[in-house]
């Protein structure tokens, strides 16, 4: 980015203002350098920067953009709604749309509450969990970021991780006390904690594929052990699927692996683009929130008539289109386009992926955790990052980030990012 340029005055008036001059951490490039672009319209696969320059787009705005940005089928559902209004503070019809197709796609979902964030979401579903089985201890996995309310802000990935805080300040030792952080993949763990603490969990919270601190499966059986040990204690078991949801397949990671947590966390895609999220799951324990139950959760714009609109249309094209094997090839052949250009090279590299989810660890150790993401070369993966931005092509701005593919990706997309990846590293 030239001194001059529209995004460099964006950024430097906005560093007069906005704390870091970004809204979200991770947009300010810390963890690989420079400073950030700006972007002034998106299209597809593609996002037009302030300086008009194009970027195919690996992004896909943290996750939303299945469909890719500025569908024409969102955009005219969004419009529409907007002819009726903005916001009503009253309930309206397009809740009960969402909440049916919701509870149709994701059959353990028995009931749903909308809320503005996937925050809200993973934030009300711990209360809910606590005043459920009125228990205090959460456990959750290092590296999993669950939004930054102070219960899950520990140990947490995404920006957190990005930006070596992985703790926050602010978050009283009282609260991280009662919040047990344990290794993704370990079983053992998992019978130690639980040993350790009876009849003291509520409820467990992971992303059962990760993606915040990068692209992370779990092993085989491992999700079903999670599933076992929750039951047989008595914990709530909380899939955080705001990322996955709806991404992975049509009904998640829960469809994928036929698990069916207690309560499910969604976000992102449910939006169609617009701030979204939602908590859901056995009716027994849903009826535990307020007006049924003791457990207080509300929100002035959950259920946003605009946000619901868009969200439906985003979901009613996945029924539509089923895009999922598509999005897989295109996943195989953009990994397959980085490890055949770093084998060329003698770099090593792992590239785990499912479906439109994938990460790049320039690593030689399979990644199945917290501490084997950190072994990859995030100061590789910078250099990589930046050849790949001066060739056009957008990767998420941290090594410890998922990527995504959207169907716009298909065609001269796909090829030309392949190329521009492969170019990247063949030129370290």
């Amino acid at each position: 980015m030239s001194a001059s340029s529209a995004s460099s005055d964006l950024f430097a008036r906005a560093l007069q203002l906005i704390p870091g001059g970004v809204n979200s951490p991770v947009r300010a490039f810390r963890s690989v350098g420079g400073a950030p672009f700006f972007t002034k319209s998106a299209r597809g696969a593609t996002l037009t920067t302030a300086d008009d320059r194009e970027l195919i787009d690996f992004v896909c705005t943290w996750g939303p953009a299945i469909h890719g940005h500025n569908h024409p089928v969102i955009k005219a559902a969004i419009a529409s709604a907007l002819e009726h209004g903005t916001s009503f503070g009253t309930p309206n019809p397009y809740e009960v749309e969402m909440a049916e197709l919701i509870a149709r796609f994701v059959p353990s979902i028995q009931k749903v509450r909308m809320t503005s964030s996937g925050t809200e979401a993973t934030m009300s579903a711990i209360r809910l969990a606590r005043g459920f089985t009125k228990r205090d201890k959460i456990i959750k996995f290092s590296g999993c970021y669950h939004g930054h309310s102070d219960a899950l802000l520990i140990k947490a990935g995404s920006g957190a991780l990005t930006h070596g805080h992985p703790d926050s300040a602010g978050v009283p030792a009282s609260f991280a006390r009662e919040t047990i952080v344990l290794p993704y993949n370990d079983r053992a763990a998992l019978d130690a904690a639980f040993a350790a603490n009876p009849g003291q969990i509520a409820g467990l919270i992971l992303e059962p594929y990760c993606g915040n601190v990068g692209f992370i499966m779990p092993d085989p059986g491992y999700l079903d052990y999670v599933r076992e040990i929750t039951a047989r204690h008595g914990a709530v078991l909380i899939f955080d699927e705001v990322m996955t949801g709806f991404r992975i397949a049509r009904g998640g990671v829960q469809e994928r692996e036929k698990i069916s947590p207690d309560l499910t966390c969604l976000g992102k895609i449910i939006g169609g683009g617009l701030p979204v999220g939602a908590f859901g799951g056995r009716a027994d324990i849903m009826d535990h929130l307020a007006p049924l139950g003791p457990v207080y959760q509300a929100g002035t714009l959950s259920g946003n008539p605009l946000a619901m609109a868009a969200g439906i249309a985003s979901l009613r094209l996945l029924e539509q289109l089923d895009p999922y094997a598509r999005l897989d090839t295109l996943g195989r052949r953009l990994c397959a386009a980085v490890a055949s250009a770093c084998q060329s090279k003698g770099i090593p590299v792992q590239t785990p992926r499912c479906g439109s989810m994938f990460s790049f660890f320039f690593t030689d150790t399979p990644v199945r955790d917290y501490e084997t993401a950190l072994k990859g070369d995030a100061k590789l993966f910078s250099r990589v990052f930046h050849a790949a931005l001066a060739g056009g092509v957008y990767l998420a701005p941290s090594a410890y980030e998922a990527g995504f593919l959207s169907t716009a990706h298909d065609g001269p997309a796909i090829d030309r990012a392949c190329d521009v990846l492969a170019a990247a590293i063949k030129g370290l």
